[in-house]
Parts: structure tokens; C-alpha cells; sequence
């Protein structure tokens, strides 16, 4: 400790100090415990942001374990998926080599009808009334063998003259008409087209040869063996999917970790500085009681600012722990709602039983001293006598000064609940409105409905006036007075 004395010039002899000397020594102290204050006054700032810190690094740990389990998931599903499609694939492989057995002797059948219709050729005698001259005007048609048409049918004469003839349809769709072939030797030469195909039909091979369907055994054996190794390869794929998935998580826990881990040191080394001020505060706190004790009153000056360097320290907080959000949370464990430990529950963070009025146990999410909705209707009321002023709906108008310092003073309560109530509504900054907000705003209140009495100028209401404005004087000392202890 600290003390101002003055000795003799023999050294023996202390001097008490003198009543200046008192004042400086004490307001030195006073200064000291100020500059102390203010800098914890950081203290409530720096543990909420700490905790949107801790509630940040939680979430994020439960994103990336998420993001891990949704990869996880998708990739036992994609396997799921391709085992089935692999299987189906492979169960219908037989009946897709009888499926390719028939088209391959379907063209088997086809090449070898063409085949045998164009070794089948239109001769003399073939067709009755068809004779060589006719045989050589089909020829010059492009009609030598039974491939060479398909079918007949009638139609306009060419240039649109001569009314209707036979036309002769070629394979590819081309038609051409050959005079002298009408309906008498046109169907005898469809008759004749007929039995031919009939014939090469009857002629045409009726299973596949050995080669072919052993080629195509083959085939579908190919397909077979690789499907498999398709199917083998399956469990290799999605276990390093798996893997990679685990990697890409243990990569994003391991930075979120490291920066946790840094974040945390800075933390503890900044709560150690408040830690060391709160000591040092207490320090110099016990020196300026032993300071006023041994020399007493130091002034009238002095004696409001010693009171307030003597008040105690605020609650320091207890640990926070966030519940990680990849842990489903369920009543009856930590962190979960209505259990204890949960946020906004007794006993939340520390373990034990925690007040609703803690300064400390606020800024946590869910926590139940968050201010209320109901202080809205004070607000509104404030802001509608902002508009309306007190004592002008009546008959009367009330002087100036009173029509604008109502208005003014309605301004001032209504701004100083919103700064009061918003910052107390947010989750991270929960808390309870402060102690005897209430009385002053009721006592603000009733010296505005005072003033308005006052203010209408009837001799009748002046007694009324006064009891209100006496009891809103003791609602605004009572508020007052708590806000200041608390």
C-alpha cells in the first residue's frame, strides 16, 4: 500500500499527511480503479463473442461430419444401385442370346429368300400371256427376276392422260409401267411372284448353323465375364470412395481443430489479462478501503466516486461448453433441451444451477433471460405520445413548453427502451432488462399524464396532478436507484 507521509528532517518522527496530500493519495486510487473498470467492462464482449467462437467451431465440426455421412451414404447407395443393375444385367444375358439367335436367323431367312428370288428369273411360258416381246419390255424396265418388283397396283397414266394404268413397284420404292401389262397379265404376274417366294421361303434354312450360334455364345459369354469383373470391382470402389470421404473429413476436423486450438490459446491468454485486472482491481480496492480507514472522510467530493470504486466485481462466467450439433440431442443427456447443462436450462454450461438473472448466463443460445415482448407496449405507448403530445385532445391547448417537452421526453423514453430491449432480444446477446427499468418507465409515464393535468389549466384536476407527479417522483427514484446497483 501506498501512503503520502511526510517525515522530519530527523528521520525519526512520522508527520501525518496533510488533508491535500489525503485527497490526492485517495483520488489516485479512485483513478486507478476506474481505468481498471473500464477495461473489464471488455470482459461481458469478449466472453459472448468467445461464445459464438465456441457455438462457430461446434457447428462447423457438425458440418463436416455431416458432409461426411451424406458422402458416405451416397456412396452405399450408388453401390446399391449398380449390384441390381449389374444383376438384372446379367440374368437377362440368356435371354438376350436367344434374342440375338433369332435376328441372326431372321437375316439368315431374308438373304437367303432375296437370294433365291433373284436366281429366280422371268422367262417365256412362266406367265400366262406374258410372251417374249413383254418379257422384253419388263427387262427394259429393270424387271428381269422375281426381286426385281414387289407388288402392282393402278394408278393415273403418266402426264395425267389415258385414264388409269398398272404400275409395277420396284424395291425401292420406284414405279414404272410397261404397256401391255394391265390387269389381265398383272395379277398372273403377282401369282407368279408369289409362288416364288413361297418356294425360296419353303427353301430357307430353318436354325442357325453350329458356327454362328457358337460365335455368339461367345459373345454373350464376353459379356457375361465382364459384367462380372464389373460386379468384383464394385466393393474396391466404394471402399476407397469411403476412404477418401474419411481423408476429406479427418483433413477438415484436423484445421478446424488447429484452429480451435490457436483461437483457444488466444482466449485463455486474453482471459488471464482480465483475470490478472480483476486481481489487480481487488488489490487496489482493498488498498483504498485501508486507505479510508485509516484516514477516514477524504471530502464530499470524494465520497460518491469512493462508493462506486468499492462496488464489487461483476460474476465472472463459467465455462461454456456448445453441444456439437452432430450429436443428436435428446432429453436426459448435456446440452439437450430440458435436461440440465442444456442452454437456457438451470444448471446450463456449469453444471450447477445457474439464475435466469446471471449477467453471465446470457448470449447463449435458447437461454431463458432474453427480455420480453411485453416491454413493446411501452414502446408503442411512448411512440404515440411522441405523436400526440399530453393534454392537447381535450378542449383546451396546453402552452408550448409543455406541448414540446412532452413530445421530447416521450422521444428520449422511447429511443433509450429500444437501445435498452433490442440488444437484449438478439440470441447472442440475450439478457433480461435491466433492474428498475420498469418503475422508471412507469414513473416517466405518470409525470408526462401529471404534466397534461397540470397543463389543461382546470382547478379540479391539480390535486390529482400533484399525487401523480409525487408517485411518479418515488417510481423514477426507486428505478433509478436500482439501476444503479445493478
Amino acid at each position: 500500500m501506498t501512503e503520502s507521509t511526510t517525515t522530519l528532517r530527523d528521520g525519526h518522527t512520522p508527520v501525518p499527511p496533510s488533508p491535500a496530500e489525503i485527497r490526492t493519495e485517495r483520488r489516485r486510487l479512485i483513478e486507478s480503479i476506474r481505468a481498471l473498470r473500464r477495461l473489464l467492462d471488455g470482459r461481458r464482449a469478449f466472453e459472448l463473442a468467445d461464445r459464438r467462437r465456441l457455438n462457430r467451431e461446434a457447428r462447423d465440426r457438425g458440418r463436416a461430419e455431416a458432409a461426411c455421412a451424406k458422402t458416405l451414404q451416397r456412396v452405399h447407395e450408388r453401390r446399391l444401385r449398380r449390384e441390381r443393375s449389374l444383376a438384372r444385367r446379367i440374368d437377362g444375358l440368356d435371354g438376350k442370346r436367344e434374342h440375338q439367335e433369332r435376328r441372326a436367323l431372321l437375316v439368315l431367312r431374308r438373304e437367303s429368300v432375296e437370294s433365291s428370288l433373284r436366281a429366280t428369273r422371268l422367262t417365256t411360258g412362266d406367265v400366262n400371256g406374258i410372251g417374249a416381246g413383254l418379257i422384253r419390255d419388263l427387262a427394259a424396265a429393270g424387271i428381269r427376276t422375281a426381286a426385281d418388283f414387289t407388288r402392282v397396283s393402278w394408278g393415273k397414266a403418266p402426264g395425267g392422260k389415258g385414264g388409269e394404268v398398272l404400275y409395277i413397284h420396284r424395291p425401292h420404292g420406284r414405279k414404272v409401267h410397261v404397256n401391255g401389262i394391265g390387269e389381265h397379265r398383272g395379277r398372273p404376274l403377282m401369282e407368279w411372284r408369289r409362288a416364288a417366294v413361297a418356294r425360296a421361303k419353303a427353301r430357307a434354312p430353318q436354325e442357325l448353323p453350329p458356327d454362328q450360334r457358337h460365335r455368339i455364345a461367345e459373345i454373350i459369354e464376353a459379356e457375361r465375364a465382364r459384367l462380372r469383373a464389373e460386379a468384383a470391382e464394385l466393393p474396391r470402389e466404394a471402399e476407397a470412395a469411403r476412404e477418401e470421404a474419411v481423408r476429406l473429413r479427418s483433413e477438415a476436423l484436423s484445421r478446424l481443430t488447429e484452429a480451435a486450438r490457436e483461437a483457444g490459446r488466444a482466449a485463455a491468454e486474453r482471459r488471464a489479462e482480465f483475470d490478472a485486472m480483476a486481481e489487480r482491481l481487488l488489490a487496489l480496492q482493498a488498498e483504498l478501503a485501508a486507505h479510508r480507514d485509516r484516514y477516514g472522510d477524504a471530502g464530499r467530493r470524494l465520497r460518491h466516486a469512493q462508493t462506486r470504486a468499492l462496488r464489487p466485481l461483476p460474476a465472472v462466467p463459467a465455462p461454456y461448453v456448445p453441444r456439437d450439433p452432430a450429436i443428436p440431442a435428446t432429453p436426459g443427456t448435456p446440452g439437450a433441451p430440458g435436461a440440465p447443462g442444456a442452454p437456457g436450462e438451470p444448471g446450463a454450461d456449469s453444471g450447477e444451477s445457474t439464475p435466469v438473472n446471471d449477467p453471465w448466463a446470457v448470449g447463449a443460445p435458447g437461454t431463458s433471460g432474453r427480455a420480453s415482448l411485453a416491454w413493446l407496449l411501452p414502446v408503442t405507448l411512448f411512440a404515440l405520445l411522441t405523436v400526440t403530445g399530453v393534454g392537447e385532445p381535450g378542449d383546451t391547448t396546453p402552452p408550448l413548453w409543455l406541448r414540446v417537452g412532452s413530445r421530447l421526453t416521450a422521444l428520449a423514453a422511447t429511443a433509450e427502451l429500444l437501445r435498452l430491449w433490442v440488444p437484449r432480444r438478439r440470441p447472442w446477446t440475450a439478457a433480461p432488462m435491466p433492474p428498475g427499468t420498469g418503475a422508471q418507465s412507469a414513473g416517466v409515464f405518470l409525470a408526462l399524464a401529471a404534466a397534461g393535468m397540470a397543463g389543461s389549466g382546470d382547478a379540479d384536476v391539480l390535486g390529482p396532478a400533484w399525487v401523480t407527479g409525487g408517485l411518479a417522483a418515488l417510481l423514477l427514484a426507486s428505478g433509478t436507484g436500482r439501476r444503479k446497483k445493478g
